[in-house]
């Protein structure tokens, strides 16, 4: 399995680099496509382009971390690295990814024709279900779960093909996850972002709880870790404590922040709405104004005038 034998340290830390295959083509790939979608969508790279570039270049980085540096080398040796790994490939990359705005890139990218159909697949009704905030907020909380309380996690550990297809759910999950939660893409239906917000606490307490279950619940994999040649570092119930903390704590103090970004989203969105409400007021007081000449059939003064009863109680009788 080539599991690294060697102390992890500060120097190991930043020292320790590997080569996967699977990662690097992933890398490589999304690299190469959103660089296409966004030379071509965004000609005149003006600051709001340039800002979601950057966001889905966070977001690349994050995942080569992820798995080329010293958190892929140790992530099949201590249980903490690989909960880091999990966090990382199922939130933060994702969540920078989403911030990107792969979505409306490749729209801008496409043709006439091209785009009509991407159109036509986001407004289906199996995105409407499978870009649901719902669904993808249950696809979040069940996948770290599934993982550490089936053989999935033995799998990964042990199978290299398991671990990339691991990966790779991971970042479609995240990814659907954000992407249904930002809505900075174009989505089969928009929410309130206080949806967001509501679906935020529950997520919370889901995290808290499997923090809980791992911390105090049994060693997960414990055959797999004893025959490690680990002679360093914490053993294998402080390991897995640590682990816990990091999904737990790590993961909520992450989720502040996305908190944040979604608060400013809602504010926008209230902003918005205001700003529609207005205009339909204005739109509605022009309808009601009358002149001398009569040529609006519409009723004039305030609007408890047009009222008998108020008018009445007003004394202002015509």
């Amino acid at each position: 399995m080539g599991q690294a034998t060697a102390p992890l340290t500060w120097s190991t830390a930043l020292t320790s680099w590997r080569w996967d295959s699977a990662a690097v083509v992933l890398v490589f790939g999304l690299t190469v496509a959103y660089g296409w979608a966004w030379r071509r969508a965004a000609p005149g790279k003006d600051a709001s382009a340039r800002r979601h570039a950057w966001s889905f270049a966070i977001g690349i980085v994050v995942l080569s971390v992820a798995t080329l540096s010293a958190i892929g080398v140790y992530d099949r040796v201590l249980f903490w690295v690989r909960a880091l790994q999990v966090l990382l490939l199922l939130v933060v990359a994702p969540f920078f990814l989403a911030m990107g705005r792969p979505v409306t890139m490749l729209r801008g990218a496409l043709g006439t024709v091209g785009r009509s159909r991407l159109d036509l697949l986001v407004a289906s009704p199996a995105a409407r279900v499978f870009a649901h905030p719902a669904a993808t907020s249950v696809a979040m909380l069940a996948t770290p779960w599934l993982l550490y309380l089936t053989p999935w996690y033995l799998g990964a550990l042990s199978y290299p093909v398991v671990a990339a297809l691991t990966t790779a759910v991971f970042l479609l999950v995240g990814f659907a996850y954000f992407y249904a939660r930002l809505q900075t893409d174009p989505v089969p239906r928009r929410y309130s972002q206080l949806i967001s917000l509501v679906i935020t606490i529950v997520e919370s307490i889901g995290d808290g709880l499997l923090g809980i279950v791992l911390w105090l619940g049994p060693l997960i994999a414990a055959s797999y870790y004893q025959q490690i040649d680990r002679h360093w570092g914490p053993s294998a119930r402080v390991d897995q404590s640590i682990g816990a903390g990091i999904l737990w704590l790590v993961g909520d103090v992450f989720g502040v922040g996305v908190i944040v970004v979604l608060m400013r989203f809602f504010s926008a969105d209230e902003s918005e709405r205001a700003l529609t409400v207005d205009a339909e007021l204005d739109r509605a007081d022009r309808e009601n104004m009358v002149d001398d000449t009569g040529n609006s059939g519409a009723p004039s003064g305030l609007w408890w005038e047009n009222d008998p009863q108020l008018r009445d109680r007003m004394g202002r009788h015509r």
